[in-house]
């Protein structure tokens, strides 16, 4: 299972409104899952490091595996992309979530996120783990 990255910010900057809902989340999940995060996730989550190590030490920690993102699955965010913009959408450029869906439809894999509305948009056959 793909973890999103407010999930993730949620349990290490200790969110007063998510963090425990991430936590417990994450602790599921991770019963029946393996967690893992892609390169996007990677990046947005370096926001908040000074050096890879330390990124990679939490990222350890928290017992994440990596996964790269495959051509088919970058294929697939760039025609979500298509779709979200003949659908009004103003972003210029591919968006993270649409990466990050993307990888979990080819991986044949869910996502755990606060923010399901893009990937049950887009990505409707991903299963998505957020709040009701």
């Amino acid at each position: 299972m793909l973890v999103d990255t407010n999930v993730l910010v949620d349990v290490l900057e200790d969110d007063p409104a998510w963090a425990d809902w991430s936590t417990r989340q994450l602790r599921a999940q991770a019963q029946v899952h393996d967690l893992l995060i892609n390169p996007v996730i990677y990046s947005e989550l370096s926001l908040a490091f000074e050096s890879v190590e330390a990124l990679d030490k939490v990222i350890e920690s928290l017992g994440l595996g990596f996964q790269e993102i495959p051509r088919p699955a970058l294929f697939l965010a760039g025609r979500a992309f298509v779709k979200y913009r003949r659908e009004g959408g103003a972003k210029a450029n591919v968006l993270a979530d649409f990466f990050i869906g993307a990888r979990a439809a080819v991986l044949g894999c869910g996502i755990l996120t606060r923010d399901a509305r893009r990937y049950r948009s887009y990505f409707p056959r991903v299963a998505v783990v957020a709040p009701k």
